[in-house]
């Protein structure tokens, strides 16, 4: 039977184990340097999401329509990009259109016309009724009152969507953020 005796020197294991830690304090300190300085780490969801396009879509759009307008100051400047029919009312300029859809407000179909109030200097292209796509920045306005107003970016016409109606806002809408 073999018997070894080890002799553990405690003041040499304590400087190693002392070095070991400095070493992951020094990586730990080095990494999180890097993060704040090259990484923009202090950078919140919002500021991500401020340079982003929000898409509307059938199931969103009266949820984010009603926001928009009752909060339009916290919504200036964010992108957004929707489909709808060519809306126009009587005193509109040539520039001027509601980009629209229809919402069901009763169970036999009876609809209102909801939208955004946009402008476009090639509005005049596109007649009533006809379905187009924009890509636009929401901006504050004036029409009988403060209002968002689209200022198109892109537009394009489009075919008319398959659901081509939407529904009233519901209370299971909670924006997250202050952008959409």
């Amino acid at each position: 039977m073999f018997v070894f005796n080890f002799k553990i020197n405690g003041n040499k294991t304590a400087k190693i184990l002392l070095g070991v830690l400095c070493v992951i304090i020094l990586i730990l300190t080095a990494f999180v340097c890097y993060r704040v300085i090259f990484n923009n780490f202090f950078k919140t969801n919002d500021d991500y999401l401020e340079d982003s396009t929000f898409e509307l879509n059938t199931k969103n759009y009266t949820n984010v329509l009603q926001n928009v307008h009752n909060d339009i100051d916290t919504y200036v400047g964010q992108k957004i990009k929707f489909s709808g029919f060519v809306f126009r009312l009587y005193d509109f300029n040539s520039e001027q259109f509601v980009l629209a859809r229809d919402m069901i407000v009763s169970s036999d179909f009876q609809t209102v016309v909801v939208g955004f109030l946009c402008h476009s200097s090639i509005a005049s292209n596109f007649e009533d009724g006809c379905w187009v796509e924009i890509e636009g920045t929401i901006t504050k306005g004036d029409y009988y009152g403060e209002m968002p107003i689209i200022e198109v970016e892109t537009i394009n016409k489009i075919d008319a969507p398959t659901d081509e109606y939407v529904y009233p806002p519901d209370d299971s809408f909670v924006t997250t953020s202050t952008v959409l």
